[in-house]
């Protein structure tokens, strides 16, 4: 596995297309582009590769130091530990407004940083145009590189550069057996506290108006031997037709979080029971094939017990996810849902021997006698775990027609609940025997 070369924080007052910059450098759509300010919030981390060197890419909130409102000194906040923590920063400016104040006070700011810079004239989408990145010489930061991240005018120079100037620290990618934990939940819910409060510190904005988290953004976080990737997601609405413009693009990246994550943490607001629009949250993780613990949030500020939702949870979803109350405020329940994913992901990704498999198969032939149609009843033979992560199973039958939806059911729960895999997805294949 390849050491990555270093770590590049982008930068820059709102809208001067940041976040199309990461999505050009990074050639992927991770971060949320619209034509609106201050899209972008917290931090986000991506992989990139140029010339077969790989860097991670730290895209920022825009920077307005004169913004007082809810999120302008958390949005800076964020971009100030961002580039504390880089090797090189980049400044995006948009070269059609010119030298603005808040690329002077920004400017002034990674001066006392110390931190090396490359200042980008962003929006220069025709050649000729380029010698009006000359005027950003006077922020003091060194000769601006004209480029435009739309269109990808000067970006293959500005990679070269930036592999130029990165240190080549040792520093490795995240391993394959990493458990990718996805925290999806409707908005205001707790979500970002929650995450906050694995981490430890203040990794993501913390706010009471719903909708705060725009982007889903990648975190290690090391605990012993185990390596996790936390993914903080956007609110999730039920109705599509409540999503509109930016909300639409964030919950598309909370579904994609959600399809390439090992586990879903599924957040309730325990001070307000579980709502249909928990259910569905739930079915969301459960379509994207990730293993479920049900986490009840706010647990300090509550009188509502599990007993009083593990009824309703366990008849309602069908994976018959785990429940685990935790406070973030006061740290209460924290670790041992991380013990409950760590444990809920061995299922998930192990393997069930086959002689195992088909001895119980067996048992359950004796227990339950399959259903007949026509004077032709079903015969279930033998299995095998075909893949896992999540499990999929071939079970043999001596016609597949003869499988009712009730039966498929219950030999689906009673696999899970003699191979200890509630809250983990589970696949069935009936193939007719040969």
């Amino acid at each position: 596995m390849s050491e990555l070369a270093g770590t590049v924080a982008i930068v820059g007052y709102p809208n001067v297309g940041k976040s199309t910059l990461v999505n050009r450098l990074s050639e992927t759509r991770s971060a949320v582009v619209h034509e609106s300010p201050g899209v972008t919030r917290d931090r986000k981390e991506l992989l990139c590769e140029w010339s077969g060197t790989e860097f991670r890419l730290v895209d920022t909130g825009g920077v307005d130091l004169a913004d007082t409102g809810p999120f302008g000194p958390q949005v800076a906040a964020q971009a100030r530990q961002a580039v504390e923590e880089a090797d090189l920063v980049l400044l995006v400016v948009d070269a059609r407004a010119g030298v603005t104040p808040g690329d002077e006070e920004l400017a002034e700011i990674l001066r006392r940083s110390r931190r090396p810079v490359l200042v980008l004239a962003n929006k220069l989408d025709n050649p000729r145009r380029d010698a009006e990145a000359l005027e950003f010489h006077r922020l003091g930061l060194g000769d601006p590189i004209p480029i435009s991240a739309l269109h990808g005018h000067g970006t293959g120079d500005l990679l070269d550069e930036i592999v130029h100037r990165l240190p080549g620290a040792a520093e490795q990618p995240v391993e394959a057996d990493a458990i990718r934990v996805a925290v999806l939940g409707r908005t205001n819910v707790g979500k970002s506290s929650l995450f906050n409060a694995l981490l430890g510190r203040e990794r993501v904005i913390v706010s009471e108006v719903p909708g705060t988290t725009r982007d889903a953004i990648d975190t290690v976080l090391q605990r012993g031997e185990t390596t996790f990737v936390l993914v903080d997601t956007a609110g999730l609405r039920r109705k599509r037709r409540q999503r509109q413009g930016i909300e639409y693009y964030s919950e598309l990246r909370a579904l994609e979080a959600a399809e390439r994550a090992d586990v879903a943490l599924v957040l309730v607001d325990a001070s307000e029971g579980v709502v249909e629009q928990d259910l569905a949250v739930a079915d969301v993780a459960r379509k994207a094939s990730c293993a479920t613990v049900v986490v009840l949030s706010k647990w300090d500020i509550s009188e509502v017990r599990i007993e009083d939702v593990r009824e309703r949870l366990q008849t309602r979803l069908r994976q018959r996810p785990p429940i685990i109350a935790v406070s973030a405020h006061s740290g209460r329940g924290l670790e041992r849902l991380l013990d409950t994913v760590e444990q809920l992901f061995v299922p998930y990704a192990g393997r069930i021997p086959t002689a195992e498999l088909n001895r119980t198969l067996g048992e359950l032939r004796e227990a339950r006698q399959p259903p007949a149609r026509r004077g032709r009843r079903l015969n279930l033979l033998y299995g095998t775990q075909v893949s896992s992560r999540p499990p999929r199973f071939r079970l043999f039958v001596s016609d597949r027609r003869l499988v009712t939806r009730d039966y498929a059911y219950w030999v689906e729960n009673e696999l899970r609940r003699r191979f200890r895999l509630e809250g983990v997805p589970v696949s069935i294949d009936f193939v007719t025997s040969q």
